[in-house]
């Protein structure tokens, strides 16, 4: 085995996919005995969508999607509407699917390149030594290159390692319940829509409810007082009565679960053949959803780096790249996410107030959108290539659609340009037809730009994909 992978959220699946693309063998040990049929985390940001889309798997996703005002994201809830259109981007705005049909897509779509993924097994211990790792799960153990610990913001490896989490506690706690119900009040949303407008907040709690089928309702709230907001059918019923009204009436809790704002990150992502990512690697207010695509980005940066270094022609430093390039981006979701926990601070003072209008006109100013936006959605990644139209050969085609493979790229407008020979395991070559303002363009598996004409394509190759074998 090559890997193990710890965890069977969105972030190990996307990772264990990625490494079988790679050509590694994993399996995915998870402690559930089945999947939580829950909502949460069911946003997905342009640039998650972007990556899935390179992979093939956003159509299947997209068919699970709930119904959403074609309307942009948010920061810290003010009612401005980021605008992901000036990036460039075929995939402008937010979209919803409850987190456990973005799974079941996932784990379909790593099995298919099997992968093994192994429910009720959590994990009890972990050792590692020069050649590699020994995890015990579920009473069995598996020997593998490496591990990486997608287990969540509890995670069992980063206790079991010591290993310090440094951040804050945090300062509220807040519910999230999947709910039915048998009648509504005028107040309740028929169709979900740009956070400013979805959040009330009345008689001591801040709620949003957001449709999600069937008489099923996504209910996030707290309360606006000393008292903490309980889970229990009574506090929901409560909290609901409270925001919506005595016309709308609790049939009954089919999920629920407390959550809060704590800001914490790992200081490093790799200890020896131990890895971290996602919420175990990092955690932060809810706002904005980034948890989940912040996880995602984490897997698909690290999984052809990892499935290259257990095949043993990647560059020496790649792994460390991992930690170099995903650290500062989670540091920076920490940052933004502390601002918008201010911003949004359902109990605000008159002097939060004014900021709060102040900086919303600041985001009508579209300078200042677009930087907002490019942060919020991960659109502006460095070296990020839009999917291009192109035309091959073969006819019209997306950048997108040429990097199924999850291997490097290579674009020739020239028609001159040939991979060596030593690469050609790990680089796809295609000549594209196209206007004469396209330069080469030698990408990354995660369509990141690492050559464009400048420079030696060899030593683009060497110091991205190792070696020629």
């Amino acid at each position: 085995m090559d890997v193990v992978v710890i965890g069977a959220g969105p972030t190990g699946l996307v990772l264990a996919r990625e490494l079988a693309l790679g050509g590694a063998r994993a399996v995915v040990v998870d402690r559930l005995t089945e999947r939580i049929r829950q909502v949460k985390g069911g946003c997905l940001q342009p640039r998650t969508a972007e990556l899935l889309d390179a992979r093939g798997l956003l159509d299947a996703i997209e068919e699970q999607a709930l119904e959403r005002s074609a309307v942009g994201g948010h920061f810290a809830a003010l009612p401005v509407p980021l605008d992901c259109t000036t990036w460039n981007t075929r995939h402008p705005y937010p979209i919803a699917v409850p987190q456990w049909k973005i799974e079941d897509v996932l784990a379909d779509a790593a099995v298919a390149l099997g992968v093994e993924v192994l429910r009720d097994h959590p994990v009890t211990a972990i050792e590692q030594d020069d050649t590699g790792v020994t995890v015990t799960a579920g009473g069995r153990e598996f020997r593998a290159a490496y591990a990486v610990a997608c287990d969540g913001a509890h995670s069992t490896v980063r206790h079991l390692l010591d290993l310090p989490f440094p951040g804050r506690p945090g300062t509220f706690r807040a519910v999230l319940a999947d709910i039915r119900l048998t009648a509504v009040s005028d107040l309740v949303p028929t169709t979900a829509g740009h956070m400013s407008t979805m959040t009330r907040r009345d008689n001591g709690y801040f709620g949003m409810l957001v449709p999600v089928g069937d008489d099923e309702y996504r209910f996030t709230f707290g309360s606006t007082t000393e008292e903490e907001a309980s889970e229990t059918d009574d506090g929901v019923r409560r909290a609901l009565t409270a925001v919506y009204g005595e016309g709308t009436v609790l049939g009954e809790v089919l999920t629920r679960s407390r959550f809060g704002d704590a800001t914490r990150q790992l200081e490093h992502y790799r200890h020896g053949r131990i890895l971290f990512a996602g919420d175990a690697a990092h955690i932060h207010p809810p706002w904005g959803a980034q948890g989940l695509n912040l996880g995602v980005q984490d897997a698909v940066n690290l999984g052809w780096k990892l499935a290259a270094t257990t095949a043993g022609h990647a560059p020496a430093d790649l792994l460390d790249t991992y930690q170099h390039e995903r650290h500062p981006k989670a540091a920076r979701v920490l940052h933004h996410t502390a601002a918008q926990r201010v911003l949004a601070n359902p109990d605000t003072s008159e002097d939060v107030a004014a900021l709060r209008d102040i900086f919303a006109d600041l985001m009508r100013v579209p300078e200042a959108n677009h930087y907002l936006s490019g942060m919020m959605s991960g659109l502006d990644v460095e070296g990020r290539v839009p999917d291009l139209d192109l035309v091959t050969d073969d006819g019209p085609t997306r950048l997108a659609e040429l990097l199924r493979t999850g291997r490097g790229l290579l674009l020739d407008p020239t028609g001159t340009l040939e991979v060596p020979r030593g690469w050609s395991d790990r680089v796809d070559v295609v000549r594209v037809k196209s206007a004469d303002d396209l330069a080469p363009m030698l990408l990354r598996p995660d369509a990141i730009l690492c050559w464009s004409g400048d420079g030696s394509l060899t030593d683009a190759l060497t110091s991205t994909f190792g070696q020629a074998a």
